[in-house]
């Protein structure tokens, strides 16, 4: 239960606590994308293989699916102001050890250490501003979700600038100034929310998931060594592990009252589909938008600042639609807006595998991008509201565990690109290769759209 805020609190405090959560939720959104500019200057100053590169951006990803319903309910608990000023602490130290790893696993433990506090902040502060704002907690939740896709707009930008000019470790030391002023405002101006009696947090069922794909990414990243093979024991050691693990999580899911994943909600016909839709779509979508970047890099020469605007195009075409067709979907249902919008991503990956025609490589790619973007903004919307309709009164956990497939599923596409892309005699060549192939997931999801009930009007 969310409490009313203090009726002598000062409209002009509660802002000022928006602002201070806001920028958290700003900062951990930025980190999500502003890496893909720097993997290949990763690469080169540490002396890493891509593959390993590839897992600054994976186990970010890992560790945000694991965190986030857990920080959720540790703030219940605890109080939302001691674990966001902890998310807080650690997203800061984390950010300090990255911008100092001397190798490549150094630097990918303390990503995911970053991606703990990362994680922590959206729910925390989620809840920060629902307390603070009571009856207009809709309108302030709104706006301050907004803010997550804004990341996703300047930090390839950001990114880009700073290996431009400066090096890959800036990426990580702009946040500690930023971090530090986080923890002192936040101790001096978000208000202490009483803790309460919480769920039972599932932690053997999180931390089973973790090492399930821990393991399963460790598998595949062992295929990018030199002369590697899936007979190698290492690879069959690691998936059998990560398939008993599985295995483990699935059965202590079931026997559990509160699992980390409800059971319920991986079964049936309409779940299935939505679940297999959101995996697949997350691969296509994580995988493109992490190896964009380097794919403009390695196969036209175009510098890091430019290359991260592509994903910046992306972004607003994604941005531009989603509104309009958020709108649209009562009249529409979800079915048509996520066949348009899968048909246009496939177009713009498969112009992005094609050579330039008529236009410079960034023009062209600039293009292929503001299309893919485009038919994001068309298909997520009604994508997300045809989970939540499946059960209404289960949107919480909907939405994590579409979160938690699309996460997943683009995890997966980046541990294999990158992994095959580490044997590739022309990376760039390869990587056109993996857009077709992703082009052509987008379009295997069609059939899976029927399996899901239409729906026009309110649910």
């Amino acid at each position: 239960m969310i409490t009313e805020p203090a009726a002598d609190e000062p409209l002009a405090h509660r802002r000022l606590v928006f602002g201070i959560v806001a920028i958290a939720l700003l900062m951990a959104s930025i980190d999500q994308t502003i890496v893909a500019t720097a993997l290949n200057a990763i690469r080169s100053d540490l002396g890493a293989q891509l593959t390993w590169s590839g897992w600054t951006i994976t186990v970010y990803a890992l560790g945000q699916i694991i965190v986030m319903p857990l920080a959720g309910r540790l703030g219940d608990q605890f109080g939302r102001k001691k674990i966001f000023l902890g998310a807080a602490v650690l997203f800061t130290i984390a950010s300090l050890c990255c911008s100092l790893a001397d190798n490549i696993y150094v630097l990918v433990v303390f990503r995911a250490v970053q991606a703990i506090g990362g994680g922590a902040f959206m729910p925390t502060a989620t809840g920060i501003v629902a307390e603070q704002f009571g009856r207009d907690r809709d309108r302030a939740i709104g706006m301050f979700t907004s803010i997550f896709p804004i990341g996703g707009i300047v930090g390839p930008i950001i990114g880009g600038i700073i290996v431009t000019y400066w090096s890959w470790r800036e990426i990580f030391v702009v946040n500690i100034p930023i971090g530090v002023l986080l923890i002192v405002l936040g101790l001096r101006f978000i208000p202490s929310s009483k803790p309460k009696t919480a769920a039972k947090i599932d932690g053997t069922g999180a931390l089973l998931l973790a090492l399930t794909m821990l393991f399963a990414m460790y598998g595949i990243s062992s295929l990018g060594s030199a002369g590697a093979e899936p007979t190698d024991p290492l690879f069959i050691v690691a998936m059998v592990i990560a398939l008993t693990l599985g295995f483990l999580f699935v059965r202590h899911a079931n026997r559990h009252a509160a699992p980390f994943i409800p059971v319920s909600l991986l079964r049936g016909r309409g779940f299935g589909a939505m679940n297999t839709i959101n995996f697949l779509f997350g691969a296509a979508m994580l995988g493109f938008g992490a190896l964009v970047p380097l794919y403009a890099e390695s196969r036209y020469g175009i510098q890091p600042l430019q290359a991260g605007t592509l994903l910046t195009a992306r972004a607003v075409g994604m941005i531009c639609v989603a509104g309009l067709a958020v709108f649209a979907l009562r009249r529409t249902g979800y079915r048509a807006p996520m066949i348009g919008g899968f048909v246009l991503v496939a177009g713009g990956m498969t112009l992005m595998s094609l050579a330039p025609h008529g236009l410079t490589p960034y023009a062209w790619l600039a293009l292929a991008a503001g299309i893919t973007g485009i038919g994001m903004g068309l298909s997520i919307p009604a994508s997300n509201n045809a989970s939540l309709q499946l059960a209404p009164d289960q949107i919480s956990a909907i939405a994590g565990l579409r979160g938690m497939f699309r996460q997943s599923g683009g995890i997966v596409a980046v541990s294999i690109t990158t992994t095959i892309l580490n044997h590739a005699s022309n990376a760039g060549t390869a990587q056109a290769h993996s857009f077709v192939v992703f082009a052509a997931i987008l379009l295997l999801m069609i059939p899976f759209t029927f399996l899901v009930p239409d729906h026009r009007g309110t649910w």
